[in-house]
């Protein structure tokens, strides 16, 4: 899929979908043998690392749909090279189990095979999820 306008169409598919909290539409944008990583310390945070495999990663995203709703997202850039996407975005953000609500810059970088994503990397501020996420 190195098409730009298809690229951003599956992604923003995939952004409305993890915003209405609609699991089932949001692994419609993932391929069979898909890869999920929210990059940082797992030792730091135990919400990060690497899931692999559409079973995998849906249940890694369905719990983060339960905890995590996304109230608000703002694209500030895409770009794209080849088979790759690197979306940079504003969130707000409310962790259920607490209620609170937050803003955090979030840059996601997806590879794209046969018309799904294959990969998605996520970076974000894990030292305000951990803030608050811890008891």
């Amino acid at each position: 899929m190195a098409d730009r306008e298809a690229m951003q169409r599956l992604v923003t598919q995939a952004y409305a979908a993890r915003g209405k909290g609609e699991i089932d539409s949001l692994m419609e944008t993932f391929g069979s043998d898909s890869r999920f990583e929210l990059v940082g310390d797992k030792k730091a945070l135990h919400l990060t690392g690497v899931v692999e495999g559409h079973a995998n990663v849906r249940q890694a995203l369905a719990q983060y749909i339960a905890a995590f709703e996304f109230m608000d997202r703002k694209i500030t850039s895409f770009l794209v090279d080849g088979d790759r996407a690197a979306v940079h975005s504003t969130i707000t953000v409310r962790f259920i189990p607490k209620n609170i609500t937050f803003t955090a810059d979030v840059l996601d970088l997806f590879r794209f095979e046969n018309g799904k994503i294959a990969e998605l990397v996520e970076f974000t501020d894990t030292a305000l999820l951990k803030q608050v996420t811890s008891p």
